[in-house]
This record gives structure tokens, sequence and C-alpha cells, in this order.
């Protein structure tokens, strides 16, 4: 199964093809003006120019996975740096979850009924609107697209606020098989 997710008109893109029982491509694009810093637990992290893609390649069986967007990030030579919002430890490479506030896009891979899960989550506040949701199959059902498309970082308690200043993302991830 693929899917789609989008950070619409100032918002993040994840499209992701999952193929049951087999390894699974997301391939994440920018579609914003300015530079975002793509972020994928596990898998790591890229800056993305508009129009620039990602392939992130994710095994079989993968549970517990984010991909997300970091807004406003400096990073030296050797990828150290920070973000505003979505800092993975202040590493251009993430080894780990994102710091709040950041909007997630979690899936899990070949789980209860080889099933693909995935969801759209503020469970870590608010940054970058999204959409996630399938662009082609391999699986049955009819699995809908997902959206978070408005700034709804006004009702988000203080400490999962973005900072005033905020950059938005439009980024697509696609999954190939």
């Amino acid at each position: 199964m693929s899917y789609t997710a989008k950070f619409l008109a100032t918002s993040l893109v994840f499209s992701l093809l999952f193929i049951s029982t087999k390894a699974a491509n997301f391939e994440i694009r920018s579609n914003c003006p300015y530079t975002v810093w793509a972020a994928a637990s596990p898998g790591g992290g890229r800056r993305l120019e508009r129009g620039q893609t990602w392939n992130l390649n994710v095994p079989a069986g993968t549970a517990m996975a984010r991909i997300w967007g970091r807004t406003n990030c400096n990073f030296d030579g050797s990828g150290q740096g920070r973000c505003q919002t979505g800092d993975c430890t202040g590493g251009l490479e993430c080894r780990g979850w994102g710091v709040p506030p950041n909007t997630l896009a979690e899936y899990a891979l070949n789980q209860f009924g080889n099933l693909d899960f995935y969801d759209i989550s503020l469970v870590d506040g608010f940054n970058i609107p999204i959409e996630f949701s399938p662009t082609s199959g391999g699986g049955s059902g009819k699995c809908q697209a997902l959206l978070c498309t408005a700034d709804i970082n006004g009702q988000c308690p203080n400490e999962l606020r973005a900072p005033a200043i905020q950059v938005f993302s439009d980024k697509v991830i696609r999954q190939t098989p």
C-alpha cells in the first residue's frame, strides 16, 4: 500500500507506499518555497530545497516509526546544529525522535494481521500542517487520506506550540516497492 502525507499550503507532504511483508521505500519531497529539514526515525534526516526528494528505505516489520518536518534549522559542515522546532539532539541525521513541538506522521509496517498502520499525531504538539494519504497499493481495503492542514497552533498548550515565528513546510513522502 502507498501513502501520501502532505503539509498543504505551508505544509509538509508525505507519500508512503507500503507493500505487505516487504520493505518500504518512502520518497520525501519538499514543495516549500524555502528550506525544510525532513526527519525520520528510523531513517535520519535531510535538508530539502523546493522540489528536492529524499528516498528513505524502511525494513519490513518496522514499528513505532515517525516522519516529521523541522523548521528554522542551522547546521554546520559536520551536521551539528539546532532547529527551532522538531530538533533531534542537535543533529541533521536524527537518531531518535524529535523534540516537541512537531507534527508527526506515524506508521508501522506488517503488524497485526500483516497490516500496515498510519496516522497523524499531535501528541508532541503542532509545528506544521500535514496530509498523509495512500497513493498506490498492494493491500486490501480503502485507506483514506488523513489531514491536519489547519494552523491549530493556538489550540495547543504553550509548551507544545511552535514559536511565534513559524516556517511551515510542504513535503511529499512516497513509498515504492
